[in-house]
């Protein structure tokens, strides 16, 4: 399984869900095909940078360095000048006393982990088993850093209270990760999540929170970002899933802990020499999406309830689009199709009409075959679309899609 790192259709793909063709000495062409239609696209709910061509990422990354830090400073050295300054800025948004940049949020989840089963004394990590640890890093947490880990659920959604509380085994540290990918980009409500933690701090244990996406979080729960990462003892954000970067995370948390992380960090060969480029893309990510994030959740609202109401319409039978609402800017479709199927739909959709509804479809892990979902994705692109628009895509797709039965 690859990591999240080779994401395509938004911000990280994960494990089986990495596009075909990806990480090839020589791209297929099916592949090829794919990225064609969806750089030429003239309407998408969401662009990434992989849509654009080298020279174009290159160009805007120096185009929005000046207006997040000072080009006349001597470039970093093994984390200090902008990584440092990125570091306090992450730091000040969560309200923690200290943050540490890691290249990977794989690495900087395994020092968290690992830090604080070494002061728990308990190296047992209770977490969701569709939790990124557990589906796309290999067994690492066990292979790499010695943690077991153990699940309090098996349900598509985070752990209630009561099951955290009553759970047969003892365990160090409680992780959640908000929003649960894998299930949905699934969030509990704000007074869920009080539960949940004051369930885990009764049996002694420490909060992490897999933070990857939660820039996008604060709109479900109320709550501005300051007062979310103080539920937790530390706090992982990642700096190329929504905000847009290049790579790279942070681990944040009491200056402690991110002393002992920085430590750890250099074991695991985090200590890269310099990460300029990854510094300076996170640091126009923060401005640039983290304002207009509110709106992107707003207009996945809209996108999902208009896609239901166009696949009914147009008579598709069974479909699922979850969670209905979005708890996010980003949701599930699922259709009783092959994914092969409506992939083709999807491309056949961007070359004919310019309009790339959906992007990647894979099949369900479990359950009858034939059955698929795609990732869907609102941000900035997605705002011009009207309800109206959504509904006549989703009838086009099926046009297409229906053709090749």
């Amino acid at each position: 399984m690859a990591d999240r790192d080779e994401q395509v259709h938004d911000e990280a793909t994960d494990g089986p869900r990495t596009p075909r063709g990806y990480g090839d000495e020589e791209p297929d062409p099916q592949r090829l095909r794919r990225t064609a239609a969806w750089r030429q696209a003239r309407r998408l709910l969401s662009r990434s940078p992989l849509d654009r061509p080298l020279g174009e990422q290159l160009a805007s990354l120096t185009a929005g360095a000046a207006t997040v830090t000072d080009l006349d400073r001597p470039a970093d050295i093994y984390g200090n000048g902008v990584v440092a300054e990125l570091e306090r800025r992450i730091a000040g948004l969560l309200g923690t006393e200290a943050a540490a940049f890691f290249p990977t949020g794989t690495m900087a989840q395994q020092v968290a982990l690992r830090c604080w089963a070494g002061r728990t004394g308990n190296p047992a990590v209770a977490l969701h088993p569709l939790a990124h640890p557990e589906v796309h890093e290999r067994g690492a947490l066990s292979s790499v850093s010695g943690l077991r880990t153990v699940h309090p659920t098996n349900e598509p959604r985070l752990p209630t209270a009561d099951e955290i509380r009553d759970f047969a085994e003892p365990f160090g540290t409680l992780m959640l990760e908000l929003p649960l990918r894998d299930a949905g980009f699934v969030l509990p409500t704000w007074e869920e999540l009080e539960a949940v933690v004051a369930a885990a701090r009764e049996r002694d244990a420490v909060v992490h929170f897999d933070g990857a996406r939660l820039w996008e979080c604060a709109d479900r729960f109320g709550r501005e970002l300051p007062e979310i990462a103080a539920l937790a003892d530390s706090v992982y954000v990642s700096f190329y899933k929504t905000l847009g970067g290049i790579s790279g995370a942070a681990l944040a948390g009491s200056a402690s802990l991110i002393e002992e992380a920085r430590t750890w960090r250099h074991r695991y060969g985090g200590q890269l020499f310099q990460q300029y480029p990854a510094a300076i893309a996170a640091l126009i990510g923060l401005d640039r999406e983290l304002p207009k994030l509110p709106s992107y959740v707003a207009q996945a609202k809209v996108v999902a309830t208009a896609l239901a109401e166009g696949f009914t319409e147009a008579g598709a039978g069974w479909f699922r689009v979850h969670p209905e609402p979005p708890h996010t800017h980003q949701f599930q479709v699922w259709l009783p199709y092959p994914a092969d199927v409506l992939e083709e739909a999807s491309v056949r959709q961007a070359e004919e009409t310019g309009v790339a509804l959906f992007r990647m479809w894979h099949p369900a892990a479990a359950g009858p075959p034939g059955v698929s979902f795609s990732e869907v994705t609102v941000s900035e692109a997605g705002l011009e679309w009207t309800a109206a628009d959504v509904r006549a895509a989703a009838a086009e797709f099926l046009e297409r899609v229906a053709q090749q039965r």
